[in-house]
């Protein structure tokens, strides 16, 4: 079972941020690499599929601590599916991306998590189910409250987002940056230490494709 980085908290003197990885996951077409633009470049524009994965990193201020985020976003075509879970490995959260114009999308991203679980232990990975493409609400296929409804069966976070309109992209990797920094606190209280990685190192990646 991949196992993902111990949380440790930084000595009172380290000015360095926390450090984790977050990853994508979906079907193609949903919109986790618009999603992982605005948020990072605060831009949007029709991108071309993702081949393998794409990685973009953003530093969190959260007031008296600050988070690194690694965000990996993986493709979402169905023949890249069977390399994916290579990508899981180290990882400290993860985005399950629907379409809600897309039932489909929204079953592909249930299946996601039964692989998330085969994976990790039950809470050892903070993971939000994500509704994107609100601003084609006339097209809607999964209601929201179908996909808060599914979220709280499997305690997941939930929230519905446009990447294009910006609405509630912050709010969503916020959500997650102040899981991740509160879970590093509960584990620091417990096992104390200089180090802030959250997540595997470089050293621990080297010779895997590019994502986790």
């Amino acid at each position: 079972m991949a196992q993902a980085g111990g949380l440790q908290q930084p000595s009172a003197a380290s000015s360095q941020p926390y450090v984790c990885k977050l990853v994508l996951l979906g079907s193609g077409s949903v919109g986790k690499s618009s999603l992982a633009l605005r948020y990072v470049k605060q831009d949007f524009r029709n991108v071309l599929p993702t081949v393998g994965c794409a990685f973009f990193t953003k530093v969190v201020d959260l007031g008296a601590s600050s988070l690194k985020l690694e965000i990996w976003d993986t493709a979402g075509q169905e023949k890249y599916h069977s390399v994916c879970h290579l990508y899981f490995r180290g990882a400290n959260a993860a985005l399950l991306v629907y379409d809600i114009t897309q039932e489909d999308s929204f079953h592909k991203a249930q299946q996601w998590l039964e692989d998330l679980e085969k994976e990790f232990s039950p809470g050892e990975v903070i993971v939000m189910l994500v509704g994107n493409k609100t601003d084609l609400g006339e097209e809607r296929e999964v209601t929201f409250q179908e996909g808060k409804e599914f979220a709280e069966s499997r305690s997941l976070l939930f929230m519905e987002t446009s990447a294009k309109l910006n609405y509630q992209v912050s709010e969503v990797f916020g959500t997650v940056a102040r899981e991740l920094l509160k879970k590093a606190g509960d584990q620091g209280s417990r096992q104390g230490g200089e180090a802030v990685v959250l997540t595997q190192g470089p050293a621990a990646r080297q010779g895997k494709c590019c994502i986790r």
